[in-house]
């Protein structure tokens, strides 16, 4: 039988946008003029209040619907963390349109594959990004009119913000209405099943194992997830309310905002508890310790290489950042070894720092397994249900496993994605008649209802018959003292199959074949060595979530292995 949660949060048939900041007009309580977002290296002077936070986002829906946004037309947004992020993915909705973040490091040609899947009417650009967004529209026949230059001008003193005269296009000001007209603008609540037929939101699926897909996530789905959320954060006896979470949280954004797991908690979540939010443009490690040490983060959403880069940091080893603030640390994408883990809650001897693993999607509007805040995660687990979801392990026929033994996750919930934007054959590869989703994760759960991830079931090994995850691997090599990431893939070697890893060296060290050979020789077993060798590189291939980007690293065995013929 498919395991329940023991849990059930009511979830509203309203829009995502009046879920999470009420109806138009409504009061949005005593933090109104509180900060909402800032920008953590400009934290004075380019910020949003809840108040402006909502009014901005108005501004930009009356806007865009003057510029001829129809209701289900496609937003893109192709752009870095900016404070302004979560007012166009708000604004979009309030206009009844559907928002699409696309990769901020694309190029023209992965942009231009974006735009045509989901059909976009207007692209919002960073200055950095607009010739590339150019580029790509041509590609698929978008005029120049219908890109806009995007960053936080709008928020200097003189509201400035240039237009690109060279390429013709204009600057996201000319879609923003006045601000009375914003201030009257009114969004429709989506009640009921309304709620349900429209999409809030279509995020490309991280494109690990073929070419992404645009997963369409409804307004229903978002809310779904954000309630599930909320019910789990509020078991938490010191954020139990949203003023307790106001009061007693601080966000740091240091993941990107156009992967989905940035985009739900630093433009949903955080409004909905209105939590105070730093935002940072762009990842880089010493500025991320500077901003937790001088704004006293309280709460950390990390991807495993950050977690990984911590543990190694000599400032932090050498208490140069103060990170004691640092009460709550949350780590997706990927899998965190014991080890990793350990050595990075010991970064706060003097109490306890306990990190909690997620598993979370695209295709689930984000998480349907975490952890209860008052209960000390298990390590290598990435939790229990989520409230209201339900889910089993399945083999290769689709028969339920026995618990202790690996299978691929199936998963039903409220807040699972309406299908694969205007691809049914992909829908129906993944989402069943009736309604559970294959996820495409091996996983084991123990007697507890606790899941522990293999992998993903199309990256898994056979050698000689067995399985070997990489995952584990990857594992045992991330604890090697001399090494900074790794992944591991398959590659034909005769007739079977032999693990290569891709190692990313300590650049302060040296470090050989021979010298992880033996390491990994006292750690396991013969099936597991990695008889398809070793490839030290600058750097692993990953997609903004985290997710190592295997086909990538299959393409250059690939190659790699015709070389050595020659």
């Amino acid at each position: 039988m498919p395991r329940k949660s023991r849990w059930a949060a009511p979830v509203p048939e309203v829009s995502l946008v009046t879920y999470t900041l009420g109806p138009a007009g409504a009061s949005l309580g005593k933090h109104e003029n509180e900060l909402a977002y800032a920008d953590a290296e400009r934290p004075d002077t380019h910020f949003l209040t809840w108040a402006t936070f909502r009014l901005w986002s108005q501004r930009f829906a009356a806007g865009l619907i003057t510029a001829g946004l129809k209701p289900g037309d496609r937003v893109v947004t192709f752009t870095p963390n900016d404070v302004f992020y979560p007012v166009a993915y708000m604004g979009t909705c309030m206009a009844g349109g559907r928002f699409s973040p696309a990769n901020a490091r694309f190029l023209p040609r992965e942009l231009a594959y974006q735009l045509k899947v989901v059909g976009a009417k207007f692209v919002l650009a960073s200055d950095e990004n607009v010739a590339a967004a150019v580029e790509a529209a041509g590609m698929v026949g978008l005029g120049e009119e219908s890109i806009f230059v995007f960053n936080d001008a709008p928020l200097e003193k003189d509201g400035s913000g240039e237009d690109d005269a060279e390429r013709g296009v204009r600057h996201w000001k000319h879609l923003l209405a006045p601000k009375e007209e914003g201030s009257k603008f009114v969004w429709d609540d989506l009640r009921g099943e309304a709620a349900k037929r429209t999409t809030s939101a279509l995020v490309m699926s991280s494109g690990t194992t073929g070419l992404p897909k645009a997963v369409d996530i409804s307004h229903y789905a978002l809310v779904a997830n954000n309630a599930q959320t909320d019910y789990v954060m509020n078991l938490d006896p010191n954020l139990a309310t949203r003023e307790l979470s106001s009061k007693n949280s601080r966000w740091l954004c240091c993941i990107p905002m156009y992967h989905g797991l940035g985009l739900v908690y630093f433009t949903q979540i955080s409004a909905l508890r209105q939590v105070p939010t730093y935002i940072m443009k762009q990842f880089d490690l010493d500025r991320m310790l500077d901003h937790i040490q001088r704004f006293k983060i309280t709460e950390l959403h990390l991807v495993p290489p950050i977690v990984i880069g911590m543990t190694k940091h000599p400032g932090v080893r050498s208490h140069k950042y103060d990170i004691s603030s640092v009460t709550k640390t949350f780590s997706c994408a990927a899998p965190l070894g014991p080890e990793p883990t350990r050595q990075y809650e010991a970064l706060w001897p003097k109490r306890v720092m306990n990190v909690k693993q997620g598993l979370a999607s695209s295709e689930s509007a984000c998480s349907t397994i975490g952890w209860d805040p008052t209960v000390e995660a298990v390590p290598g687990s990435v939790g229990e249900l989520m409230p209201n979801c339900e889910m089993k392990l399945v083999d290769d026929d689709g028969t339920e496993v026995p618990q202790g033994e690996p299978g691929e996750i199936w998963v039903r919930s409220p807040n699972v994605m309406t299908q694969y934007w205007e691809n049914p054959k992909a829908t129906a590869e993944t989402l069943t008649k009736d309604g559970w989703l294959i996820t495409g994760d091996v996983a084991t759960v123990d007697a507890n209802g606790y899941y522990y991830v293999v992998d993903r079931k199309k990256e898994m090994i056979k050698v000689k018959g067995v399985q070997v995850a990489p995952a584990e691997l990857e594992a045992i090599l991330l604890d090697h003292p001399k090494v900074m990431d790794a992944a591991v893939i398959s590659i034909k070697k005769g007739e079977d199959e032999a693990p290569r890893a891709y190692i990313v060296p300590d650049p302060s060290t040296t470090l050989t074949d021979w010298e992880v050979m033996e390491y990994m020789d006292g750690k396991v077993s013969t099936i597991k060595k990695l008889t398809g060798g070793i490839v030290f590189t600058d750097i692993i291939p990953k997609a903004p979530s985290g997710k190592i980007l295997r086909r990538i690293l299959r393409e250059r065995a690939t190659k790699e292995q015709k070389t050595s013929k020659l």
